[in-house]
């Protein structure tokens, strides 16, 4: 598909340092650029802002396997997964695969499966797909060449979290919705349990293990995050492995600390949609109105990033310009995506396109190509 060659008139659009502007915006190739290109199209009643980086997101498994047992045709579900993204604004997507005891859609098996399907469709999406692997700490015996297997699939960004129910383990008593989830892994409800409790007995093993494997994945160049921080000195003992990225810290303490040491921290958009975390962790809004978040992500719902960003505009405690930075620049900078983020010329011509009374996507361009596009605005893209 070629990328279209452009001069929008008539909208707002949001340029770097200067806020919403009622000004020409120019692209040809795939960019941004600085003089007039291609035939006038134009855009009153718009709002053109730039494309939606979503730096964490893993809503999509309800697209490569909608019910247990229906995984057979996991490239149809990325495709699916492109065309809700970017009816959402979403021109880059992080997609946060796990690989966790937890099994089924979040098995290591599984996990293969997804970043092999990405690679598969890459030139049939227009939406830029990035994969995230997301290693759950205590699988010990999964450790051995998994810095590898990472490389092979070829995910540039990997996050660590550890999601075992430690306190219910040492008291020796089963967690909440242990059937379910031994189920949903294929596992007897007794051996999934007995398999919490041989990797929880094995806790002292880790940090060592995660030692090597950081340092494996930092020389590989691989990006490093972790997950629901707690504590400044958990925040500390990933730092000082490399990893660099703190996602959706759970206390105040530890989103300080990060700041304090210069790392990137995201937090989750449905977080500000919701009006705080649905498990009772920091509000995203107030490490937000303290300078504790860099970029907002999707987590586990594609339409909360504009949704958030919105919102902070909104309630006056950002204004349009630095609340839209948090899903398009912001991201782009912890990412390390120089090439976008802002309408600046040399810039790819990644926009979200905003009915200015409804604030709805009316249409999406990712690299100068349309990803989506709805209703009245068509008429002027097509006359």
């Amino acid at each position: 598909m070629i990328p279209l060659e452009l001069t929008m008139t008539g909208a707002e659009v949001l340029l770097p340092g200067q806020g919403l502007s009622r000004t020409e915006l120019f692209i040809a190739d795939g960019v941004v650029q600085s003089d007039r290109a291609g035939r006038q199209v134009d855009l009153s009643g718009y709002l053109v802002l730039p494309g939606i980086i979503d730096l964490h997101g893993d809503g999509f498994e309800r697209h490569i396997a909608p019910r247990r047992g229906a995984m057979k045709q996991m490239a149809e579900g990325i495709l699916s997964v492109e065309a809700e993204l970017a009816a959402n604004g979403i021109t880059t997507a992080v997609l946060a695969q796990f690989h966790s005891w937890e099994g089924g859609v979040r098995g290591p098996e599984f996990a293969g499966q997804v970043f092999d399907a990405i690679v598969s469709v890459r030139d049939d999406v227009v939406t830029d797909l990035i994969p995230q692997l997301r290693f759950e700490t205590h699988m010990l015996d999964d450790y051995e060449g998994l810095a590898a297997r990472i490389a092979g699939w070829q995910v540039p960004y990997v996050v660590l979290n550890d999601h075992l129910p430690h306190d219910r383990l040492a008291q020796g008593r089963k967690p909440p919705r242990l059937t379910g989830q031994a189920l949903k892994a294929g596992r007897n409800p007794d051996a999934h349990f007995e398999l919490l409790q041989s990797m929880h007995a094995r806790r002292a093993e880790v940090p060592a293990a995660l030692d090597t494997l950081c340092a494996d994945l930092v020389n590989r160049g691989i990006r490093l995050g972790s997950h629901d921080d707690s504590t400044a000195q958990t925040r500390a003992e990933w730092r000082e492995r490399g990893v660099m990225i703190s996602e959706f810290p759970e206390s105040l303490e530890a989103a300080e600390a990060a700041k304090a040491a210069g790392d990137h921290i995201i937090l989750g958009s449905p977080n500000v949609v919701r009006g705080g975390s649905h498990k009772g962790n920091a509000s995203a809004v107030d490490l937000i109105a303290m300078g504790l978040c860099d970029a907002l992500a999707s987590d586990y719902h594609y339409p909360s990033p504009r949704r958030a960003a919105l919102m902070l505009a909104k309630s006056g405690l950002l204004d349009l310009a630095r609340a839209w930075e948090m899903v398009s620049s912001g991201p782009a900078r912890v990412l390390g995506l120089e090439d976008r983020g802002i309408l600046h010329p040399g810039k790819r011509a990644d926009l979200a396109i905003l009915d200015a009374k409804t604030y709805r996507v009316a249409a999406t361009l990712s690299g100068g190509r349309v990803s989506y596009m709805s209703g009245d605005i068509a008429m002027r893209f097509l006359s």
